[in-house]
């Protein structure tokens, strides 16, 4: 019984530990920190309107940027996947398929993608305070002291003995 009690205790011990690791918080006041994952191009509405057919493919690429995957197999479709999981915020996945005839663009593929305004504020997390004004109004300007005129600033004249420098170039 002796040589018992210890391997039991030692195994209850192990088993709340692992349950407390899968756990989301401790006891409601802990909360582990789970790392972003953000993988792929974040893909806006705006960038995709700016991509027209007839479009090269260095064109696309410098607005929508490298596709994440562009198979040998495939050599006309790029996929422009996005995926995000952010502690506080709704996981996204998003994708674009884009499609080229030769080296022009053909199609596009894109759902419905956010505007970069929608997207900012899917992913943030803080919720906004209040929003401190960053102009003084006509009132409070004319509130203000008026500030005393510089005198004159005049260049003090070198001290010390003049220096005679030997030209760069010889004279010609």
């Amino acid at each position: 019984m002796r040589r018992l009690f210890p391997a039991c205790l030692t195994m209850a011990l192990l088993a709340g530990c692992s349950s407390l690791q899968s756990s989301d918080n401790l006891l409601g006041v802990l909360t582990p920190y789970r790392v972003e994952v953000v993988q792929g191009n974040v893909l806006t509405k705006e960038q995709v309107e700016a991509v027209r057919p007839g479009m090269t493919r260095e064109q696309v690429r410098d607005v929508l940027g490298s596709p994440l995957l562009a198979s040998v197999f495939h050599a006309d479709r790029w996929d422009y996947v996005f995926t995000i999981r952010r502690q506080g915020a709704e996981p996204q996945r998003r994708s674009v398929v884009v499609r080229f005839e030769g080296d022009a663009l053909k199609s596009i593929e894109a759902g419905d993608l956010p505007s970069e305004r929608e997207f900012v504020a899917a992913i943030t997390t803080v919720k906004p305070g209040r929003v401190p004004r960053l102009e003084l109004s006509d009132e409070e300007r004319k509130a203000l002291p008026v500030p005393a005129r510089p005198e004159a600033a005049t260049t003090p004249a070198p001290a010390g003995p003049a220096r005679e420098y030997p030209p760069l170039e010889p004279r010609s």
